[in-house]
């Protein structure tokens, strides 16, 4: 039986009849791996159960039902919880949680049925010990060392279990392709095969899967274009704390966040992500203010710290972390040419405390506002919350949703919210003075 030999690119999966040094679709350098093709008649059909054509309001079904898993903050990144047939990816560093988070979601899940957990990575023995040190117990959970897809594939059409976590993907190889584990073709074939498996039947899966040195999960593009949900389990080594975020999800919004923190006994919710966040700021520093960031429906308080020193390099420093450094060059730009503050000769360093990372332009003010108090030596108010987007002119844009953010303050019991006064209309909040501004010359002289 002829084969067929090909070149295959190992970080976005593009082929070619011949060896190239630099890939031409995403530009990675010896990334072209030789691999064998499928061989004819081997793989497994790609076709998923079907049936005619219908007019849309003629297909049948409800709204999708949610599954669950026993951890709240799992549910809300899921959209609700399991959805039947879904398949859900998971990446994170190695380390990070990911089996963690999965055997306590399962552990939950087995208690109304059979789960299946297939390890490629660890024996039995050293998952229970894993589980035994976290509490999971549940005897619905049933555990398999496996690497070979079609024996996988063959326990749970006898089983027919509840859900089935695949850990990890990178591990699992079929026989059809003579590659080796984690190649592209295999990691391309053996999710196809997990993929119609779960739509066939109805059993929703979680993979498992690695990720490269610059944070992508590791395999072919396609494998996040082929799942339903894609998570990200967040977290620097430095810190307990764990955010769980979904970059795509065909059953809820893309734009909630999970937050864990990792214990002896495993990982624990945290419900209040705000108060914890904020449990050790220092009150009467300068460079330190509360901005609140909307992850989803979730108004997160987080403190930014800014310190604005005399630099001796030719070329100042701008080092950022937990937010754009662009953004920041950007802001610099507008204290200095609006405002009139001197910074060009100032090493600039700007920091979210507890490794969280904002991304929305809501915490514009609070950059600004964080480097002058640094650069002046002046502390803001304790109880003082700063919420805006800056312009280029100097001037503070509205944002969205301020009212869920100001209750969000009222509650940790800030007293003063400086807002852009194109909001003041849409807030009302009890015991908490609203000062609204239009530039970010105004905003300064209210905070200080």
């Amino acid at each position: 039986m002829k084969t067929k030999t090909l070149y295959s690119c190992q970080k976005c999966g593009y082929q070619s009849a011949k060896w190239l040094g630099r890939c031409p679709d995403c530009g990675a350098w010896n990334t072209m791996e030789e691999e064998v093709a499928i061989k004819s008649g081997a793989a497994a059909s790609r076709a998923l159960p079907g049936g005619p054509p219908l007019p849309i309001n003629q297909v049948g079904g409800e709204a999708e039902m949610h599954l669950p898993t026993g951890i709240s903050e799992f549910d809300r990144v899921l959209g609700g919880g399991l959805v039947a047939g879904s398949l859900v990816l998971i990446g994170g560093d190695p380390g990070i949680g990911k089996s963690t988070l999965l055997l306590q979601a399962m552990n939950h899940v087995a208690k109304t049925g059979t789960v299946l957990y297939v390890s490629g990575e660890e024996s039995a023995r050293q998952i229970k010990l894993r589980g035994a040190r976290m509490g999971v117990n549940a005897p619905g959970l049933y555990v398999l060392a496996e690497t070979a897809l079609e024996n996988i594939l063959a326990h749970i059409a006898r089983m027919q279990p509840k859900a089935i976590v695949i850990d990890s993907i990178q591990t699992i190889f079929t026989s059809g392709l003579e590659s080796a584990p984690g190649s592209v073709s295999q990691v391309r074939e053996t999710a196809g095969r997990l993929m119609i498996m779960a739509k066939g039947s109805g059993i929703p899966v979680f993979i498992v899967g690695h990720v490269t040195k610059d944070g992508a999960i590791a395999g072919p593009r396609v494998l996040e274009h082929l799942v339903d949900t894609v998570l990200y389990f967040e977290g620097d080594s430095g810190h307990p704390f764990r955010i769980l975020r979904a970059v795509k999800n065909r059953f809820g919004s893309t734009n909630e966040i999970g937050v864990f923190e990792m214990k002896e006994g495993g990982l624990c919710e945290v419900r209040n992500p705000s108060e914890l966040f904020l449990s050790e700021r220092p009150m009467g520093a300068s460079g330190s203010v509360v901005v609140a960031s909307l992850e989803g429906s979730r108004p997160v308080l987080v403190e930014l710290q800014a310190l604005v020193s005399a630099s001796s390099l030719g070329v100042p420093r701008r080092t950022t972390i937990g937010v754009d450094h662009h953004r920041l060059s950007l802001l610099v730009a507008v204290l200095e040419k609006k405002v009139g503050l001197s910074l060009a000769g100032q090493d600039i360093f700007l920091n979210v405390a507890g490794g969280v990372k904002l991304n929305e332009p809501a915490a514009d003010l609070g950059m600004v506002v964080a480097v002058a108090s640094s650069h002046l030596d002046k502390p803001i108010a304790g109880n003082t919350l700063l919420l805006g987007e800056v312009g280029l002119t100097g001037e503070v844009r509205g944002i969205t949703q301020p009212e869920l953010r100001v209750k969000e303050a009222a509650k940790l019991g800030f007293s003063r919210c400086i807002l852009p006064a194109g909001n003041l209309k849409q807030v009302k909040a009890k015991g908490l003075e609203l000062i609204g501004v239009k530039s970010v010359d105004e905003a300064l002289d209210k905070v200080f």
